[in-house]
């Protein structure tokens, strides 16, 4: 088989699979590991941007092929399925069926037992929350105690540090989740284009007040009089068109070009275009495919930022200093002429979630792609750095490779007692780097 990877291809550790077919496999592997220190760690889709799905042995089990129903009960929307299902596959399914997952990412390759590791977030989490709000139990295989049935009721405590405990507190086997009704697969959306980041911040909180789903696409090249000028989609599921689940793309990149293909200038113009190209539009229907995951349309598109990789930034700032800090954030990345076409704000809410270290607060999220340019792209980040520190925010460890132990031991107070749930048999570059530095 095949090594592995991270999604953004940064940094370049290649992992050797160890390929589980069946739960019993899983359980094995992992009394196999009883007594060891540190070799391993669970590996779904590879969606993970960074280095916190990459084992500081370089060997992972490989969940992907456990992909199956367990029970599904489509009368009350509860499914049981196994840890290695994507979420498309999951949907191909609840959609025919009048069900939609209350909480996703911007994609539906991610694994069910990643979604949960990550404690997920999407478009909607000033309503929802986090996926791991959504997971009624989970069933965990650890190296020192066996398999263990996980709830909010049953080792909750357990229960809380698997969901956004990074893979790290055992391997989950299989999660039962709570699916929200739906009457439709389309989308109502709205269109709206704002021309700096106060319209933003003026329009979003309206929008909040009236949609489920609020993201924006901000132009971070634009000039300084315009500064986090962009297009506001704001969505709702419809209550009429048909159920349908969308088919999978096939459309893929076949080779990683030997340069990134994004620079400053063809940034800078396909910057503009798009953003000249979306003005504000009344409400019409979308297919939820596009709404949710405009890029699964296009797979392996992480090749087009060329052999060595990038990084994703992604931070969240509390409300108090999101719009200063915001700015602060826009003008550094402007001056540096680093931008990415790829830039999303949206507005976290303040529902709690069950995980220790799950990455929402009630604030903004800012997130972006960066070709990796070495000292070039470590330079700029240390700035975005101290502007979010300073503000009282934090990053999201599912995206990052780049984190100095003490900003995340500070923005993630509870990682002590992670640790100390840690499965001892299992250890992450990522959290080797931050909690070890």
């Amino acid at each position: 088989m095949k090594t592995l990877g991270s999604w953004g291809r940064y940094p370049d550790f290649p992992q050797r699979p160890i390929a589980c077919h069946w739960r019993h496999e899983v359980v094995e592997q992992g009394l196999a590991w009883r007594g060891c220190q540190a070799v391993g760690l669970p590996y779904g889709n590879g969606r993970s941007y960074g280095d916190s799905c990459l084992a500081s042995s370089d060997q992972v089990l490989h969940m992907r092929p456990l992909a199956r129903f367990i029970e599904a009960d489509w009368h009350q929307g509860r499914v049981t399925v196994e840890a290695g299902m994507t979420l498309g596959e999951l949907l191909q399914q609840s959609i025919a069926n009048g069900w939609f997952l209350p909480v996703t990412p911007g994609t539906r390759l991610a694994t069910v037992g990643g979604a949960i590791a990550n404690d997920v977030h999407g478009k909607n989490h000033h309503v929802q929350g986090t996926f791991g709000r959504h997971v009624e139990c989970l069933e965990l295989a650890r190296s020192d105690l066996g398999v263990l049935h996980c709830s909010p009721t049953e080792n909750a405590e357990l229960f809380n540090a698997t969901v956004g405990g990074l893979g790290l507190t055992g391997i989950i086997l299989s999660a039962t989740l709570r699916l929200r009704s739906i009457a439709s697969s389309k989308i109502r959306l709205q269109q709206i284009r704002f021309d700096n980041l106060g319209e933003y911040f003026a329009i979003s909180r309206e929008l909040d007040a009236r949609h489920e789903y609020n993201v924006a696409w901000v132009d971070c090249l634009a000039p300084q009089s315009q500064l986090g000028r962009g297009v506001l989609l704001a969505g709702d599921h419809h209550d009429r068109a048909p159920r349908k689940a969308r088919p999978v793309t096939t459309l893929r990149i076949p080779v990683t070009p030997p340069v990134p293909l994004f620079n400053k200038l063809t940034l800078k113009t396909l910057n503009s275009l798009y953003f000249h190209s979306k003005g504000t539009r009344p409400q019409r229907l979308q297919d939820y495919d596009a709404f949710f995951y405009p890029l699964d349309r296009l797979l392996e598109w992480n090749r087009i930022y060329g052999p060595r990789g990038f990084q994703q930034y992604q931070c969240v700032v509390p409300h108090a200093h999101a719009e200063d800090a915001m700015n602060a954030l826009l003008t550094a990345i402007r001056r540096h002429n680093e931008g990415s076409f790829l830039a999303v704000l949206k507005n976290c809410g303040d529902i709690p979630s069950p995980g220790l270290l799950s990455f929402p607060m009630p604030g903004v999220s800012l997130a972006l792609d960066f070709p990796q340019r070495g000292e070039i792209t470590h330079g700029l980040f240390a700035i975005l750095d101290r502007i979010v520190r300073e503000a009282g925010g934090r990053l999201y460890p599912a995206k990052d490779a780049h984190m100095r132990g003490e900003d995340f031991r500070a923005a993630y107070p509870a990682w002590e007692r992670l640790e100390s749930l840690r499965d001892p048999a299992l250890l992450s570059r990522f959290w080797q780097r931050v909690t070890r530095q």
